[in-house]
């Protein structure tokens, strides 16, 4: 009985084939808008936890915005890692240079930090060495800088020993960093070098004194608490003005961009699904043409034994049909456009998960069946007498 009533909407389906088409347009918009989306946001998602994952987890920021004529020193700086609850201290300092080699020259980001960054980043070389607590207290000019960085003015990874003009100042490179995405062909195409904090203090005209600095815990779960001792031992430091510095936790901003993300993906998905509302109701209003039109039909079918329950079945199939077919197709066009963003955004991989194609699947067979519903039932009661005096 079921697999006549398939065939039967089957075969009413493909016999208006352009009507079919159009009814199951707003379907396939529908499907394609709301995987599309959830997509990309997916990607971006992905893309901003990796982001902060590579940064660390397990990681503080703290940043002294007013030092109350009372800067924190190098020294004052790394001394907070006797804190047993602290694992690495890195102070950290940034600017801008001109880099030279041979006839080459490229403007490079300079980092002046110790060799306790190397741990709290997570950094990976692809050849020689970081930098040591030895090149810091003896301000030695060496530098480690990125794979681009090498490529770009060496034309090769492995140029330890090397020697590396920056701004005048003659650097010996002693490693090249792996690129932090190499894995996924998304690489920063920024050329940079870590030097001794010591020594981008010097060769920039500034101070010694410690403005940023990173700091990370022995473990995960004493970052809570690491964090509490450090914003007080800072509040008393800076005579506990709050303004003076700001502390700020890598495990937090995760947990907030997550939430941020989750609550696009449902807003976005939300929109996309008011697509296929849309699109439910043009399935409702063809399916009241269709039962209009075969009136006569059904009021023969009545006349020789069939029940309520199959013209209502046929009709409600048909309907569910519909919908099927219209989120198959969207989802394999789907596909096609995700396929298209991934070649155009190379910052974002978007990726079409299987919740979102079974979600996508199980509310367009709702959506056919609710909007399928009053044409069907419509369809199941009408008196044969009437159905069959019925004229076009």
């Amino acid at each position: 009985m079921v697999l006549q009533s398939i065939k039967m909407a089957l075969d009413s389906v493909l016999s208006n084939k352009m009507r079919s088409f159009l009814t199951m347009l707003g379907m396939i918009i529908g499907v394609m808008s709301l995987v599309v989306l959830v997509s990309i946001v997916n990607g971006a998602t992905k893309s901003v936890t990796d982001s902060i994952a590579n940064i660390g987890t397990n990681m503080l920021t703290v940043t002294i915005q007013d030092d109350k004529d009372n800067p924190m020193t190098l020294e004052e700086a790394e001394a907070l890692e006797d804190n047993e609850s602290v694992q690495y201290v890195a102070p950290y300092s940034r600017g801008n240079a001109t880099a030279k080699y041979e006839r080459t020259s490229e403007d490079i980001s300079l980092y002046g930090t110790t060799a306790a960054y190397y741990d709290i980043k997570g950094l990976k070389l692809a050849s020689g060495r970081f930098l040591k607590n030895a090149d810091v207290s003896g301000s030695t000019y060496v530098a480690v800088i990125n794979q681009t960085a090498a490529e770009e003015l060496f034309g090769r990874i492995g140029v330890a020993g090397e020697t590396l003009s920056l701004n005048g100042y003659h650097f010996t490179v002693i490693g090249v960093l792996e690129e932090e995405d190499s894995t996924t062909g998304n690489t920063s195409d920024r050329l940079e070098a870590y030097i001794p904090f010591t020594v981008l203090s010097k060769i920039s005209g500034g101070s010694r004194n410690v403005e940023t600095f990173y700091l990370s815990s022995a473990d995960d779960k004493s970052m809570d608490k690491v964090e509490t001792e450090i914003t007080n031992l800072m509040y008393k430091r800076f005579s506990y003005d709050s303004d003076a510095f700001s502390v700020t936790n890598s495990s937090t901003i995760m947990e907030t961009m997550s939430s941020v993300n989750d609550t696009m993906k449902w807003m976005l998905g939300g929109i996309a699904a008011i697509s296929l509302l849309v699109g439910g109701i043009g399935i409702m209003n063809i399916m009241l043409v269709s039962v209009t039109e075969r009136t006569k039909e059904i009021g023969i079918r009545k006349a020789i034994g069939a029940r309520k329950k199959i013209i209502l079945m046929q009709f409600l199939i048909e309907a569910l049909l519909i919908s099927i077919i219209g989120c198959l197709i969207g989802i394999g066009l789907s596909g096609v456009v995700v396929i298209a963003i991934n070649g155009l955004m190379t910052s974002v991989s978007a990726s079409i998960s299987l919740d979102v194609v079974l979600f996508a699947m199980g509310f367009s067979a709702f959506i056919g069946v609710v909007f399928g519903m009053y044409p069907a039932y419509k369809a199941a009661n009408k008196p044969p007498i009437e159905a069959l005096r019925y004229t076009n």
